[in-house]
Parts: structure tokens; C-alpha cells; sequence
């Protein structure tokens, strides 16, 4: 079976939902290919709390998210960190049916077709037998991954740099320094031995290679885990004990409370995860806020961009049972203290959140995967001074924020004898102004791709992409894929010979905030 469109979107992110209706809107048809089931990424899928940034740069069709959200609650825009799972997806749906874009659920990329530097079709569908060719002129990859990307021999990286690669101040393999993210000191990583002082076999949790030099480009992404919608409603589904769920696996967590109890440190469950009702509906948008958290930090995310469908899917289920053996552990464990278990049994999974998974997220947070290398690579350079860029189609605000990327361990010399000590790495928190991105960090290079946009895994360095990686900035650039791809089609040329200016003209008139007034 085959099917064509002008504009073929990859995945229902929300980069995705907002370039296939800015296309659609345009003028031109558009086929949406999600490999799940559901609309909108992690803005449906879990990260309900918005991370904005500067709101004066939030234009356009995230600005339009933003006042959807609000007339559903009947509220002033803003008034809510972000709305409720179900809600962000509702909106969604609704503005593909009215743009009239054609949505394709359960369909997978398993192949690309390329001919004389362009995408010719695509291959997807939800089993091998019910695969499906789609063709379009122009092709947006809006997946968290890169998939299309990737598979049409477009150039790409995965990981972080060496410092020296870019003249990155924050590159590389990170500082060990203390912090509210980073394990304290002299928790020992050897099953058989709580002293620390004989190596052994390593506890769960922990990657067992060494660490790279401090700058070095070690590879590795940030880490993944799942943004649980919690509740304090009467309603809610308690946390339960998975099947498979492993006492041993724990034992570092049981260590790390053991260490503050002897330290005198006093911890609330808000202070690991956040228990803040910032959603609507008394909800809360649980995060990863201490040194033992949803995040995944055994390396096991390093693996994921690369690897095959199956191979994620186990992944995935890696981490997800991860989240709710973790909510267990917190709630249950004896080893906890009463007043962290307490505190989180006054919390539940809400019934009407995910009600097709579980009522657990549908989605992975998949913080950074593979980083196209395009026709205009950003770096921190160009975040952290605001560079000029006279292609601007939108613009971003974030801090840098590179989430931990590992949690491994090392020998410690400073005491009578080495001591074995788990550590935590790669966690960064750098302020950011507001700052330009171009359409180039959008487009591939010519001479690699000539009818594809990437909104999503754009041309960014490591440090970069951590600014630019959130939500509300996917908005903004699958807004302007969206409208650039129609362009496109309309003059029947290459993504890399539209008109710019004409671009920055109608996002402008659709509310796309390029620049701000000094």
C-alpha cells in the first residue's frame, strides 16, 4: 500500500502537532506518522509543568498552546504551570481534525527511499506485513530520536563533545562537585562490602566504567525516566509492588538513607521528587530532584539512540518499571523514613491520567538522543552571548541544563586506605539570556539532504541542545518547519532556497516572537 502527501510529519510530538498543523493551515496536505498512540511527546506524556524560560519570547503557536490551555480551565493564560496530561493531548487532537491533517497512528519508520541528495518516500506501519510507502515533497523528522534523519544517511551525534571540539567552557565530562543531584561522599558502590574499602561486585544502579577525564568527550547522554502525574485525590490508585520487583536492587537506596540518618540529614519525599500541586486539579508533575530519583542513571540511556526498535522497547520497560518499583520502594521500604513513606502514601497515580498505560506515562522522557550536524551547528557560544543570527525563526531563553548523565564511582585516596565512593555526574546549571535560533540549525546540509526540516534533534552541540531541548522551543521550531515545508511545496523548490524573510513574515504575523526590543 502507498500513500503521498506535500508535507510528511514524523512523529506527534508536540513539535510534530504544531509543524503538521502550521503546514496544514498553510494550505498544503499533511500526513502525520506517529509510532505510538498517542499525540504530543512529553507535553502530554508526563512533563505537565512548563519549563518557559523568559515567557516574552513565547510566541506563536506555543503562545496559542499556552491560551488553549487557559480557555479550557477558564483561567488567565499562565495561570497553571502547564495543564493535566489528558488536556495537553485533547488540544492537540483537536487542532489536527480542524487543520485537517490525515494522522497515522501505530506506524513506525522502518525504512527511507533516497535518490540525488533527497528523501524520496518513506516505509512505516505497525507490523511488517501492514507496512506502508508514503511519499511527500518535503519531510519533517519531529521524533525525539532522529529516526528519519538517521535513516536517510543525514550526518548526526550522539553525546557529548570534547571540550576542545567546539572551545566549549562546559563540554565534556563534568566536575564532580556536591550538589542537591550528586550522591554525598563515602557511600561505598561494592555489594559485599558497605565499607567501600575492598573492590567487589558493584550494586544496582551503578555503571561500572570508569569515568573519563574531567572535559573529555565521554560520550553519553542525559539521563532518561519517566514524569509521573501524581494526585492527592480520594480516588487515587495507590503505588503497588510490580511483579519482579527486586529487594536487592534497592540497596543502594537503603545505603544513601542509612548516610543521612547517621549525618542527622533530614529529607521529605518533595525534596526527591517534588510534590508541588502545580497542575490543574490539585495534580503534581513528579521530577527528579535528588540524588536518587526517576532518573536512570546506570548508562542504560546511553544506549537508546542507537538502538533497534526492540532493543528500546526493553529500554523502555527498563525504565518504567524503574519509576514505579521507585515510587514502591519510597512508600514501602522500612528503610525509608516514616516520614518521607507518609508523605508520599498521601499520593497516588490519578485515575483519569493514562488510562490506556496503566495510568503511568505513555512516553519516555528521552532528554537528548541523536544531534543532526547541519547546515549551522549552535554551540554555547552562541546561546550564552545571544550571537546574532540573521536567519531567526525563533527564539529560546532556557538555562543550560544538562540533567546527570551517570552515576558511576571511584577510588578515594584522602583517607587512612582507598576507599571505593559512589558518584554522580554530569549535572549543569548555567543561565542563559534570551537568544536567537536560526533556520539553518533546522535544515541538513545541502549537500546531504535537500527536501528535509528537523525541528526536534537539531543542529546543536551537547551544551547547546540543553537550552534548547524543551518543550515549549519545539513548539516554536515545528511552528517554523511547518511553515517553512509549505513554502517549499508552494515554490516547488529545496528547503535550503525559500524565501527566509518571507518565513520571518508570516511567523511574525502569527505571533513568533524573533527578537526583543532593547
Amino acid at each position: 500500500m502507498t500513500g503521498s502527501a506535500a508535507v510528511l510529519v514524523y512523529a506527534a510530538t508536540s513539535a510534530g502537532v504544531c509543524a503538521a498543523v502550521a503546514a496544514a493551515e498553510a494550505g498544503v496536505p499533511v500526513v502525520l506518522l506517529e509510532p505510538g498512540r498517542h499525540l504530543g511527546g512529553m507535553t502530554s506524556g508526563g512533563l505537565g509543568y512548563t519549563d518557559l524560560g523568559d515567557p516574552r519570547v513565547v510566541g506563536g503557536m506555543a503562545a496559542r498552546f499556552r491560551q488553549a490551555v487557559a480557555d479550557h480551565y477558564h483561567v488567565p493564560a499562565g495561570s497553571f504551570a502547564g495543564p493535566e496530561p489528558h488536556v495537553a493531548e485533547l488540544i492537540f487532537a483537536h487542532w489536527l481534525t480542524d487543520a485537517g491533517v490525515e494522522v497515522l497512528f501505530d506506524h513506525r519508520l522502518t525504512g527511507v527511499e533516497t535518490s540525488a541528495g533527497s528523501i524520496q518516500s518513506v516505509t512505516a506501519g505497525p507490523t511488517k506485513t501492514a507496512e506502508r510507502t508514503f511519499t511527500a515533497a518535503v519531510f519533517i523528522d519531529a521524533s525525539y530520536e532522529g529516526d528519519l534523519l538517521a535513516m536517510a544517511g543525514v550526518p548526526y551525534a550522539v553525546g557529548r563533545e570534547d571540550r576542545s571540539l567546539y572551545g566549549e567552557r562546559f563540554a565534556g565530562r563534568q566536575e564532580l562537585v556536591p550538589g542537591r543531584h550528586t550522591m554525598p561522599p563515602w557511600i561505598s558502590p561494592f555489594a559485599d562490602d558497605p565499607t567501600g574499602e575492598q573492590e567487589g561486585l558493584l550494586l544496582d544502579q551503578i555503571k561500572a566504567e570508569p569515568l573519563a577525564q574531567v572535559g573529555d568527550g565521554a560520550g553519553g547522554v542525559m539521563s532518561y525516566g519517566y514524569r509521573v502525574c501524581l494526585t492527592q485525590a480520594a480516588d487515587r490508585i495507590p503505588f503497588t509492588r510490580r511483579p519482579g520487583y527486586d529487594e536487592a536492587h534497592w540497596e543502594l537506596g537503603r545505603r544513601l538513607f542509612e548516610h543521612w540518618r547517621r549525618a542527622g540529614t533530614e529529607v521529605t519525599a518533595g525534596q526527591l521528587i517534588g510534590l508541588t500541586p502545580n497542575l490543574p486539579g490539585g495534580k503534581c508533575d513528579a521530577n527528579s530532584l535528588g540524588p536518587f530519583s526517576l532518573n536512570v542513571l546506570d548508562g542504560s540511556a546511553w544506549e537508546y539512540p542507537e538502538a533497534d526498535a526492540a532493543r528500546r522497547e526493553e529500554l523502555r520497560l527498563h525504565h518504567l518499571h524503574h519509576a514505579q518499583d521507585f515510587l514502591w520502594f519510597l512508600s514501602q521500604d522500612s528503610c525509608v523514613p516514616a516520614g518521607i513513606r507518609n508523605e508520599l502514601n498521601r499520593w497516588g497515580l490519578p485515575t483519569d491520567e493514562f488510562t490506556d498505560t496503566g495510568h503511568l506515562p505513555h512516553q519516555l522522557y528521552v532528554r537528548e538522543a541523536r544531534r543532526m550536524l547541519g547546515a549551522r551547528l549552535l554551540t554555547e557560544h552562541d546561546l550564552l552571548t545571544a550571537r546574532k543570527q540573521t536567519d531567526v525563526v525563533a527564539m529560546g531563553s532556557y538555562h543550560l541544563d544538562i540533567r546527570e548523565v551517570q552515576r558511576g564511582w571511584r577510588w578515594v585516596y584522602e583517607h587512612p586506605r582507598p576507599v571505593g565512593m559512589v558518584v554522580t555526574e554530569g549535572y549543569l546549571s548555567v543561565p542563559a539570556p534570551p537568544y536567537p535560533i536560526p533556520f539553518s540549525a533546522l535544515l541538513p546540509r545541502e549537500a546531504d539532504c535537500t527536501n528535509l526540516l528537523v525541528p526536534v534533534c537539531l543542529s546543536a552541540s551537547h551544551v547547546a541542545f540543553s537550552s534548547i531541548r524543551m518543550e515549549v522551543q519545539y513548539q516554536l521550531l515545528g511552528h517554523a518547519t511547518g511553515l517553512a515545508a509549505a513554502q517549499a511545496v508552494r515554490d516547488d523548490r529545496g528547503v535550503h532556497a525559500i524565501d527566509v524573510s518571507r518565513l520571518q513574515d508570516q511567523l511574525r504575523y502569527a505571533g513568533q516572537i524573533l527578537n526583543l526590543a532593547p
